[in-house]
Order: structure tokens, then sequence, then C-alpha cells
């Protein structure tokens, strides 16, 4: 009994001593973790286990204006095999199939049974859930691949796990490159890449991710939890031209070689808008040409001469001046305050005087500098004479004081010296040098946009790059033209520098590029660089700087144009020699393949032609003949009963005629192609000899001498 009991006590000690505390213990535990302190460790395990991860949206597209395109996404995959994702029945029916297809397909370097042992190990081991298939492929590579064996069941029940990404491509290359821009991780955004980054890069979606390997870390897709999907991003539309944009870039590339130059840029602006229809930027690293930098915009130089037109135009508005009035150039040196300038034109050489006009078709600069001088020389007290704070002022009323453009960031400031400021440096020359383009500053932009409202009669447009947002093909937003000022300066002083500017094509320095196609109208420039006054007489001249700015046509300007090249070290280095013949060339090319740049041919009164004008016996074959007249639906009279026709012209209208042609006779030929000419006289046996080209003027047999295989020379003109 005792020992029954003692038993007894030990197993309710057990029971009540450890058993049921333990279990209490248990029971306090399980209620914390699932009840008490649940939701804290099933968000802990969540955040372990499951994350968002960010999804890529589609970057928008730039555009032309015609809608090509400038810069695209191109989408790339990378595809992945889980091979644990499929059942065991899938799995084991169609592996060997997938292997057979990745070595045949994909051109996997394995036998098809290597292939199929590997992805065997593989789901057997668990160790490899993100097994590389392919990777950067195409979304039609990718279709391909979808349909393998096992895969086209999917992610969960045939383990394909696909991943997109994006790169940028420009299908043109060095087309506007720099003016595209560019988005690199640690710097800064560039050009319209860059500016419109909000409006490109649409809005990123989320997925939902699984953690399925804690040890490698592995995490895959999860479908059945809801995702965010990512909006694309919007286009946006430039107003560049594709065509203009070519040329341009490619005659200053050419042009960059040839002088063997440091950098070089030239931008076309549409006059009444305001739209850059074109815009190169080349500078020279490694030995090559690229679009490193937006020369256009970011660089603030000293214009040179080509700034003479702003200094005309501030005399004209504020003076009467005579521009036949004669100022004194001394053989084209002048000393101001101990500075020696020099004219660089051989006419000056040999003249005392010249009159304004002149001066500035030559580019004088002594006449320039004299000219302004005469008017603005006052102190601010004086009355008699105009004060150089006066003539900034007016250069403040011209606009050149400000930017000009929105779309791009980066746009240098120009720089204009405060009058008679010690601060600034302002000085006895300052005024002189200020007349020809020295000591300030101006991007070429913001130089094209001076002449720009020249062309157009005084009013002034803001130069934007981009015309809108397009989404889908919609437009969303769609940006105007912006009139910044409606008049620059009066239409009597507008009307004047145009006729200068046109003058310096006709006679003055870029005489040797006008052309009798169309009109043009501009101002050359030779800036020296880095240069130091080093006495009076001597100065230290780091390079040139060469440069051309104009309009055509110039009678009703269509396009505005500047040509800027830096330190040419070849072949010439003044702005006539290195930048005109760019500027031509661009010229030529808009005008030639621009149709609305040419009045129709009826838009005149059609003239009588004269009577040597019209056709005087002119010969060849009848169904060409009579095809002539009927395409250019001109009025005849007479029948094409022959194989050969005459015509003959009168005031009204064409006389047919048929030509007296004679078995065994010499045809005469007299204004026939050569062709026709060959054709008959050979098929009467005899032997031609030419001379010259054209239509038939002469023939060295008469017509009705008797055929007997001799020789017949032509004359054509």
């Amino acid at each position: 009994m005792e020992i029954r009991n003692e038993v007894l006590s030990r197993m309710y000690f057990l029971l009540f001593g450890l058993v049921l505390p333990f279990a209490c213990l248990v029971a306090f535990k399980t209620y914390s973790v699932a009840i008490k302190d649940g939701q804290k460790w099933r968000d802990k395990g969540a955040s372990q286990n499951i994350k968002l991860k960010n999804l890529e949206a589609h970057r928008g597209n730039i555009l032309t204006s015609d809608g090509s395109l400038l810069a695209t996404s191109i989408p790339y995959f990378d595809v992945y095999f889980d091979p644990v994702a499929p059942g065991d029945t899938d799995f084991k029916e169609k592996i060997d199939s997938l292997a057979f297809v990745l070595h045949h397909s994909l051109g996997w370097d394995k036998s098809p049974s290597q292939i199929s042992t590997q992805l065997k190990n593989l789901r057997k081991s668990e160790k490899n859930r993100r097994f590389p298939i392919k990777k950067k492929i195409s979304y039609t590579e990718l279709n391909k691949i979808k349909n393998f064996p096992l895969f086209y069941y999917g992610q969960f029940k045939g383990g394909l796990i696909i991943e997109q990404s994006s790169k940028r491509r420009m299908p043109f290359n060095l087309l506007a490159q720099r003016t595209i821009g560019y988005l690199r991780e640690g710097a800064k955004p560039v050009g319209i890449e860059g500016s419109f980054n909000n409006t490109l890069k649409g809005a990123p979606g989320q997925q939902y991710m699984l953690r399925v390997s804690r040890k490698n870390d592995i995490w895959l897709p999860l479908e059945d939890l809801n995702s965010i999907n990512p909006k694309d991003g919007s286009d946006v539309v430039t107003t560049l031209d594709i065509n203009f944009q070519e040329l341009t870039e490619n005659s200053l590339l050419k042009a960059m070689k040839y002088h063997e130059a440091e950098w070089g840029t030239a931008v076309v602006m549409e006059v009444k808008t305001g739209e850059i229809k074109a815009i190169a930027n080349l500078g020279r690293f490694q030995g090559e040409y690229t679009e490193g930098f937006n020369y256009a915009i970011g660089m603030s130089v000293e214009p040179g001469s080509t700034f003479k037109a702003a200094t005309m135009l501030a005399i004209l508005e504020n003076t009467d001046i005579d521009l036949n009035e004669e100022v004194n150039i001394s053989k084209g040196v002048a000393n101001f305050y101990g500075d020696k300038m020099l004219d660089v034109a051989e006419e000056s050489k040999s003249l005392e005087s010249i009159s304004v006009s002149r001066a500035f078709e030559i580019s004088s600069n002594v006449g320039m500098a004299r000219t302004l001088s005469r008017y603005f020389s006052g102190s601010v007290e004086e009355s008699e004479k105009l004060s150089a704070a006066q003539f900034l002022k007016t250069l403040e009323q011209f606009n050149l004081h400000n930017t000009s453009q929105k779309d791009i960031e980066g746009e240098a400031l120009p720089y204009f010296k405060k009058a008679y400021s010690s601060e600034d440096n302002w000085s006895g020359t300052t005024l002189p040098w200020m007349a020809i383009g020295y000591e300030l500053s101006l991007t070429p932009l913001q130089l094209l946009n001076f002449y720009n409202a020249i062309a157009n009669d005084g009013k002034l447009m803001r130069p934007f790059l981009v015309k809108g947002v397009q989404h889908d093909g919609a437009w969303i937003q769609e940006f105007t033209p912006d009139v910044m000022k409606k008049k620059i300066a009066s239409t009597e002083s507008i009307a004047k520098i145009k006729e200068l500017l046109r003058n310096v094509v006709v006679r003055g320095t870029a005489s040797k590029l006008s052309t009798s196609q169309y009109s043009f109208a501009g101002k050359t420039g030779t800036a020296q660089t880095n240069y130091q006054r080093l006495s009076s007489n001597e100065q230290h001249k780091g390079g040139y700087r060469a440069s051309f700015v104009g309009y055509f046509p110039a009678d009703n300007p269509k396009y505005s144009c500047v040509v800027v090249i830096h330190n040419p070290l070849k072949n010439g280095y003044y702005g006539s020699d290195v930048a005109g013949p760019v500027f031509r060339e661009i010229a030529d090319k808009i005008y030639f393949s621009s149709i609305d740049l040419h009045p129709p041919v009826n838009s005149k009164v059609k003239p009588l032609l004269a009577q040597l004008d019209l056709p005087g016996f002119d010969f060849g074959n009848s169904k060409d003949m009579k095809y002539l007249l009927s395409f250019l639906d001109l009025p005849f009279e007479g029948l094409f009963d022959s194989n050969w026709t005459v015509l003959k012209g009168n005031e009204n209208q064409l006389d047919v005629k048929k030509p007296n042609i004679q078995q065994h006779k010499v045809p005469s030929v007299l204004g026939a192609g050569l062709k026709d000419a060959i054709y008959l006289l050979e098929n009467k046996g005899l032997k031609v000899s030419i001379e010259g080209v054209g239509k038939v003027v002469h023939q060295s047999v008469q017509p009705g001498t008797k055929t007997n295989g001799q020789t017949i020379h032509l004359m054509l003109r």
C-alpha cells in the first residue's frame, strides 16, 4: 500500500508540478503569438517573404515634327526557368522535349540529354529556381520561347519567368544627339530627355514578389496578389525637320573636317514661328567629331562682326543718320585711347573716308566704331550726344540681354557691361570695341534670334524645340509660337537694316557667296579668340572664330540660320571662307528641296513668246511628239500621219508638218535630237559622226543627196 501511495504521489508531482505548468506556459505563448501579437508576427513574416517590386514603365519617344523617331526605348527580356514550379506529370512528360528545343533552337552547347539531366538535377535539389535560359532577347524571340514545351503553361505551371528592361536608342545616331540629350546615373540630365523627363518616364508599376529561397534570396512574382500596372510615358514631339537636321549636320561636319576646327554649331529657325528646324553641335573628341556639348545654347562667346547689325540698328533707332554720310576710316587704322584698331578689308587700306553703308557692307571695324562713337560717346550729363548707357538700353530693347528659349536647360546668359561701371572694367575702349562685337558675349542662338526678328519685320519670336506632347498618337498638350516682343525697332529702322544686310551679300564681304537662284541676306563675322592687348601696337591672338548669320529668301524670309565654327586650323579662318559656305550649302539644300519656297510657274501673267523662242522646225518621232504635246496641253494643228514629225511654231499654236523623207536620199535632220538623227540616218545606210550636244544645227551632207554609204557629220548645239 505504501509503495502504491509513493508511486501516485510521484505521478501527481510530475503532473501538477511540471507538465501542467508547462502546458499553461505553452497555452499562454500560443495565445500571445496567435491572438495578442498575432498581427505583428504576421506582418513581420510577410515583410520578410513578400515584397513589392517596381515595374519599369515604357519611356515615351522623342519625335521629329513629321513623327520620325529621334529617340525610343527598345524592350529587352531576360528569360529564366523555375524547375520546381511545374507539376510532376508535366515535368516528366515535357522535360526531354524542352531540352531538345533548347539545344536546337537556342544553340546550347550541351546535348539534349545533358540539358535534360541538368534540369532534373536542379528540380531535385531546389537550389536554383531562376535558371537562366537567355538574356537580352527581343520581343519576337520572346514569343518564340513562350511556345517551347512546358513554357507554354506559363509561370506557375510551366516555370517560365520573364523580366523586362529597356534600352534607349537613337535611330539616326549622331543627328541632334546633344539636343535630344540623355539620362545617366550620377550625371545631370541633359537636353530634351532631361527637361521633359517627367513627361517621358511615365509612372512605374508594382508587382508582389514571394521569397522562395531564403538561403539563395530567390524571389518570384505572385500573380494572385494585386499589382499596379505601369503607366507608359508620353511622346515629346519636337519642331525638328529630319531632312533639315541631316543636311545641316552633314554640311557642318564636312566643313569641320576640312578646316580641322575645334567645335562648331549651326541652327536653322523658321522666321514666322520661332520653330527650330535643325540644330547641330559638333566638337572634336579623341580625334572624332561628336555631339558632346550644345554650343548653340550653352556657349556664350564674343560674336565679332556679326554684332555690327545690332550696332547699326541701335544707331538707326536713335538718330536720323544718313547712311550715305562719310565716316573717317584713316585707311583702316584708328587709335582709341591708346589701343589700335585695324580693318581687314583691302578696300579700307586705300581710303581716308567711306560712306556708313559701305563701311557696314565691307565690315569696316574702324568705320563702325567711329560711327557709334560719333553718336553715343557723350556722358550722362551731356545733351548734345547720346550716352553709352542709351546704347545699352537700346540693346535691351532688342532683348539681347535676356535668354531666348525655355525648352532645354543650361542656356548661357548673355553678357553686357554696365555703362561706366568700374566693377565691369568699363573704359574708353569699351564702346568702340562693343561696336564690333567684343567685350560682350552671346550664344549663337541668342544672336540668331535677333537676326530672326529683323527678318520677321521686327517681331521677336521665342525659339522653341518642342511642339507638344502626345500619348498613343493623340495630342494632350500643344505649344504654340510665343511672341516675345511685337516690335524690337521701328518699321523704318528695320527696313534700312534689312537693306544693309542684303547688300552685304550683293556687294560686301559675302558677295562671293551670292547666287542667282534665290536671294539671301546676312552678315559675316571673324572674331579673334583668347586675345590680349600687350601694348598699344601689339596684340596676342589665340585663334579665330568664324561665323555667318542671316536669312533666306531675302525678299520674303522663311528661314534664318546661324553658323559658328571655332578655331579653324586649315584652309582659311574668315567668316566668308569658313562659316559662309556652310550657310550657303544649308540654304541651297533647303531652298531646292522646299516647294513652298518657289513661286508657282503660272503665278504671273503668261508672257508672249518671241518668235525665236518658239519651236522652229523641231524634228522628232511622231509618237513622242504627240505624247509631249498632249502632256503639256499645248494646242497644235495638223495630223501625225507618218513616223516622223516637224513642229513649226506661230504666235497662237504649233503646226504639225510631215517631213520630206525620200527613199535613197539623205533626209534633213535639222532640229532633231541625237537619238532620232542617228536612227534615221543609219537606217539610210549612212555613217554618222557628231560634235557638240543638244539638237542638230548643221549636217555636212545636204538633204536630197543620193545615199551611197557616205559619212555625214552632225553639229549639235
